[in-house]
């Protein structure tokens, strides 16, 4: 009898695109991206550090409430949207004020996958991708 899960070559495979970063107004600051997973097994999105921030946070929006969660969910052959509106990246007290054209780095980290770099360009404060 085969162990469920320990033979199947099945992993989370997953891609980050569309990320940006609104220019901060303030010492806070919001970062959308998209991750798509073409993998046939679920992961989680668990965490996000970054060196503009000691603290960052992942939040999703409900009821027009914003609240800190753990994790976000990355469906098998799906994708997680962090985006204006609705659930994203938020920087805590940020240590300097990223201005339009400057890159931030952060690292995205998985419950199943390795950790993924991204550099978020920081756009103008106005940007949303949504609306072009």
């Amino acid at each position: 009898m085969a162990l469920g899960g320990c033979s199947s070559p099945s992993q989370p495979e997953l891609k980050v695109d569309g990320a940006f970063m609104p220019q901060p107004v303030g010492n806070m600051a919001g970062g959308f991206l998209t991750v798509t997973n073409s993998g046939d097994t679920a992961d989680k999105l668990t965490s996000v550090t970054s060196p503009l921030s000691d603290d960052v946070q992942i939040h999703e929006t409900k009821d027009q409430k914003m609240r800190q969660v753990s994790s976000f969910d990355i469906p098998a052959n799906g994708e997680l949207k962090l985006e204006r509106g609705g659930s994203h990246i938020m920087f805590m007290a940020i240590k300097k004020q990223p201005k339009q054209g400057d890159k931030v780095e952060v690292e995205l980290h998985f419950e199943k996958s390795d950790p993924i770099k991204v550099d978020l360009p920081v756009e103008a404060a106005t940007h949303n991708p949504a609306a072009h």
